[in-house]
C-alpha cells in the first residue's frame, strides 16, 4: 500500500481519499494499484455497497497523472515505465467504468487529465464552486486519454472536441450544464454529504439531491452556438479556417489558443474522438488509447511540451511537426495502428 492514498471501509461504504497535496493529488502508479486493489476487494465483498472518492486536502481533486515519471521514461527508458503506467492507469479507468457498485466522486478542486479519468466513470459526480475541469493535454503534446475519447465524444454539440483541442477550463456550474457533473453542492455541505452517504449508501441519490443547490449561470452556454459552428469538422485545418473567417473577439481568442497547441496532438484528438464515437465498449476505447499513448509518449512533442510548460515554465514549446499541414495521415495511421498482439492493452 501507499500513503499517497487513504483507503478505508466505514461499515457499508468504501472511502478512497487521494493524498498527494503537494502534487495536487496527481496519480502515481502506486496510487492506481492501491485504488484498483481496494475496488477489487470491495467488489467481492457483500458488505460494501458504495464507494466515496475524494481528496484529503488542498486545491486539487486530482490534477492528472505522474507527468514527471512519463517524461523521465520518454527521455531515459524508451517509454517502458511510461507505458506500464498508462497500461495500469487505464485498467483502473476501465475497472471504475464497469464497477457494479455506485461510486461518488467529489470533484472539489482541480480535476484534470488523470483526474477526469477517475471522476467521469463514477455514477455520481459532484461539482462545487472550487471545481476546475479540463483536459489540457494539447498544451503538453500528449492527448486527451484516460477514456477522454469516450467521454468527450459523447458530450454532444462538439463540446468535447472544443475541450480536447483548446484545453478550456470549466467551472462547476459549466460542468453541470455540460452533463460532466451530476450534482452541484456548496463546499460547506460536502462533509455532511459524505457523512450521510457513509451512513446510508443506499440513499446516495436522495442525499445529493437534498443538499444540491442551483449552480450559477454556465458561462460557456453563451458560446455554445459558436462552438458547434466552428468546431464542427473533424479536420483540424477546417476548424482553424472557420475561426480565422470570424472577426469576433471570441474566435480570435480561441484561434490564438489553438496556435499555441501541439498540431500533432490536436489531429490525434480529433481522430480519437471520431473513432471512439463509433465504438461499442469502453474497453475498445481504452485499447485504442493505449496504442496512441504508447507512441506519442516517445514522440518529440511530449517531452518538449512538458519541458516548456511544466519543467522550465517558459511556455515556448517548439512543436515537431510545427504546423497542422506537417502532421500527415501516414503519421496519424502509425500512431493509431494496432500493437503486436502480446503488447495490446487488456482490462484487469
Amino acid at each position: 500500500m501507499t500513503d499517497e492514498v487513504n483507503i478505508h471501509a466505514h461499515g457499508r461504504t468504501g472511502h478512497i481519499s487521494l493524498n498527494r497535496p503537494k502534487a495536487l493529488h496527481a496519480l502515481t502508479l502506486d496510487m492506481c494499484h492501491a485504488m484498483s486493489a481496494a475496488l477489487t476487494e470491495w467488489g467481492a465483498s457483500g458488505q460494501v455497497e458504495a464507494v466515496i472518492l475524494d481528496h484529503a486536502e488542498g486545491r486539487g481533486f486530482c490534477a492528472g497523472g505522474d507527468i514527471n515519471l512519463l517524461r523521465y521514461s520518454a527521455l531515459n527508458d524508451g517509454g517502458k515505465s511510461g507505458r506500464e503506467f498508462f497500461h495500469d492507469e487505464y485498467q483502473l479507468n476501465h475497472q471504475m467504468m464497469t464497477y457494479d457498485k455506485p461510486i461518488v466522486a467529489f470533484m472539489d478542486g482541480i480535476t484534470m487529465g488523470g483526474g477526469v479519468g477517475i471522476a467521469l466513470p463514477c455514477k455520481y459526480r459532484v461539482a462545487t464552486d472550487h471545481t476546475r475541469f479540463a483536459m489540457p493535454e494539447t498544451g503538453i503534446g500528449l492527448f486527451p486519454d484516460v477514456g477522454g475519447g469516450w467521454h468527450l465524444s459523447r458530450l454532444g454539440g462538439r463540446l468535447g472536441q472544443f475541450l480536447a483541442l483548446t484545453g478550456a477550463r470549466l467551472d462547476g456550474a459549466e460542468c453541470v450544464w455540460a452533463g460532466i457533473a451530476t450534482h452541484y453542492l456548496p463546499t460547506e455541505k460536502l462533509a455532511e454529504a459524505k457523512a450521510r452517504i457513509t451512513e446510508h449508501p443506499d440513499r446516495i441519490s436522495g442525499i445529493l439531491s437534498e443538499l444540491s443547490v442551483s449552480p450559477p449561470e454556465a458561462r460557456i452556454e453563451a458560446n455554445f452556438d459558436a462552438i458547434k459552428k466552428h468546431f464542427a469538422s473533424d479536420r483540424y485545418e477546417d476548424i482553424l479556417a472557420s475561426l480565422e473567417a470570424d472577426d469576433s473577439e471570441w474566435a480570435a481568442k480561441e484561434l490564438a489558443t489553438l496556435r499555441s497547441k501541439s498540431p500533432q496532438t490536436c489531429k490525434v484528438a480529433l481522430r480519437q474522438l471520431a473513432e471512439s464515437e463509433k465504438l461499442d465498449s469502453f474497453a475498445d476505447n481504452m485499447r485504442m488509447e493505449y496504442r496512441i499513448a504508447s507512441r506519442v509518449l516517445t514522440r518529440p512533442d511530449f517531452s518538449e511540451g512538458v519541458r516548456a510548460v511544466i519543467v522550465d515554465k517558459t511556455n515556448d514549446p517548439q512543436w515537431d511537426p510545427a504546423t497542422p499541414e506537417g502532421v500527415s495521415e501516414e503519421l496519424l495511421d502509425s500512431i493509431f495502428a494496432p500493437l503486436p498482439a502480446d503488447e495490446e492493452w487488456k482490462p484487469l
